[in-house]
């Protein structure tokens, strides 16, 4: 056993260490029901593999289900080199619960057995294997989740590392009709939404990425620009592309600069760059540069809108009190945003226009308010 477990170990050190090491686990039967249900297509292994190809060596495939009622992907999956972990045919929940407990055991079994792999691929929509992403994440594993979207609870997402909805991966051709059939609830959904809605002016949360079907560009260099001022103030070096898309996964493991019309994250950069929302800069690897904030890239000019708008109020002998000040400068200017500038909100940015002397900010107990003045002279 020792001899066997020492010729594995010889067998891995020509290896690039810096490659990621992929273990593949596949709830066949969660993602055959939910592409057939939810897409019309039959579920097809090659574009997953086609985009875990870009990240990393697969050595290990593994799929879960009970054969005798997926013959023809059986086939599929062979030609794929995927391990096929039979299934006891039960009834219900049993059977689905059997193929969830199998799969969970199976991963944290690899995953303490073979310390090489650095990556693991849960494609399930499945809740119940919530836990065993956070076990795999504090065994030091990363985690990429894979599902249908319209199938996925909306538990899993948050906890991988990253999350990609099969059907935006490239080469999943969904029918007209199933598109015009999911664009539809999805209008119909968004149309109920605007009715019910109260029209009060009010600063309102993003949609998260996940519900929308074509990304916000200007709502993405709104985060892009959040994201860049938070590493560059937790960070002592130079920010680089590379750490501002990890990031960004964090926050979001489903985010995907093609769900926003980029076909790599470096020409987002560069497309972000020529509107001033960053700067680039060569970095110390080729195809890495280097991201900061614009030394100015329109905060001089936002600082001074926020002193005219305060100027205004008190020219009316009204104080100028922060609660609804922003509504205010956005009466002035519509496309107003703190966060365009890396401000992680309103009360900072007036925070950094007082440091500058645009205006003056102090705290009044009796409104329990902060509020803004001029400065005098």
């Amino acid at each position: 056993m020792t001899g066997a477990a020492s010729l594995e170990a010889a067998s891995l050190s020509p290896v690039d260490t810096d490659e990621e090491r992929i273990a593949l686990f596949l709830d066949y039967e969660n993602l055959a029901i939910g592409a057939r249900d939810a897409l019309g297509v039959s579920f097809d292994l090659k574009p997953v593999l086609d985009a875990l190809a870009e990240r990393g060596r697969v050595i290990a495939r593994k799929a879960y289900a009970d054969w005798s009622a997926f013959d023809e992907d059986r086939r599929m999956l062979t030609r794929g080199h995927v391990e096929l972990i039979e299934i006891p045919q039960r009834m219900g929940a049993s059977r689905k619960n059997a193929a969830d407990i199998k799969m969970a055991v199976d991963a944290l079994e690899m995953a303490f057995e073979r310390d090489y792999i650095t990556t693991f691929v849960i494609c399930t929509g499945d809740s119940d294997l919530t836990p065993l992403v956070h076990k795999l994440r504090e065994l030091n594993k990363k985690v990429i989740g894979v599902g249908i979207k319209d199938s996925t609870s909306a538990l899993l997402p948050p906890a991988c590392d990253e999350f990609l909805f099969y059907d935006t991966l490239d080469g999943v051709d969904i029918p007209a009709a199933s598109r015009r059939r999911r664009s539809g609830s999805r209008g119909q959904s968004a149309a109920a939404k605007k009715l019910a809605a109260p029209p009060v002016e009010a600063e309102v949360d993003v949609e998260p990425v996940s519900e929308r079907e074509t990304g916000d560009v200007d709502e993405l260099a709104v985060r892009v620009a959040q994201t860049v001022a938070g590493l560059e103030r937790s960070s002592n070096g130079t920010v680089l592309a590379s750490t501002v898309k990890r990031a960004l996964l964090r926050k979001d493991p489903t985010f995907s600069e093609a769900d926003y019309g980029f076909r790599a994250f470096g020409e987002l950069m560069r497309h972000l760059a020529d509107r001033n929302v960053i700067e680039l800069a060569e970095g110390s690897a080729k195809g890495d540069p280097e991201v900061s904030l614009p030394s100015h890239g329109g905060e001089t000019e936002a600082f001074a809108l926020l002193g005219s708008v305060v100027a205004a109020e008190r020219a009316k002998g009204s104080p100028a009190h922060l609660s609804g000040l922003k509504n205010k400068v956005r009466k002035v200017q519509p496309e107003f945003s703190e966060k365009k500038f890396g401000y992680g909100g309103f009360l900072q940015f007036a925070k950094a226009a007082a440091t500058r002397g645009v205006v003056t900010l102090g705290w009044d107990p009796d409104d329990d308010d902060y509020v803004l003045d001029v400065p005098s002279g």
